[in-house]
């Protein structure tokens, strides 16, 4: 198998992943995995689709994210290896699609109004 490539996003965050067949190593912007993600929650996120396919050790992957926060980059990066590991095999989508790993989250931080303070939060109004 040549090398896949497949691009997932999560509110500003855009990750791009390289899979091929190896045994297991996620690098992420040239760190490994334990060392970009230090959090248990966040590298679950990233190893689910493997844990979910039954397919964890049987793919190396390369990372390339940049944007959001590391909650949104860790997600990125999962929708990109759902999407990676269906174009591999198409039985991994009714594994995938019912976790709701096959759908990009629309949601999206609302922009600031001028004449407020933030999106939805307004000056103190002083009647007097």
């Amino acid at each position: 198998m040549e090398t896949l490539h497949k691009i997932g996003r999560r509110k500003t965050a855009v990750a791009r992943v390289y899979l091929s067949d190896g045994e297991g190593n996620i690098t992420i912007n040239n760190k490994d995995l334990k060392d970009y993600f230090t959090t248990g929650t966040l590298q679950y996120k990233v190893n689910q689709p493997f844990a979910l396919t039954e397919t964890t050790g049987t793919y190396d992957v390369k990372v390339n994210v940049y944007g959001g926060g590391i909650t949104g980059q860790a997600e990125a990066i999962r929708l990109a290896l759902s999407r990676a590991l269906v174009e591999i095999d198409e039985e991994n989508r009714l594994v995938l699609k019912p976790e709701g790993l096959m759908t990009r989250d629309p949601r999206m931080v609302e922009r600031k109004k001028f004449g407020q303070k933030k999106a939805r939060k307004k000056f103190q109004f002083s009647k007097r």
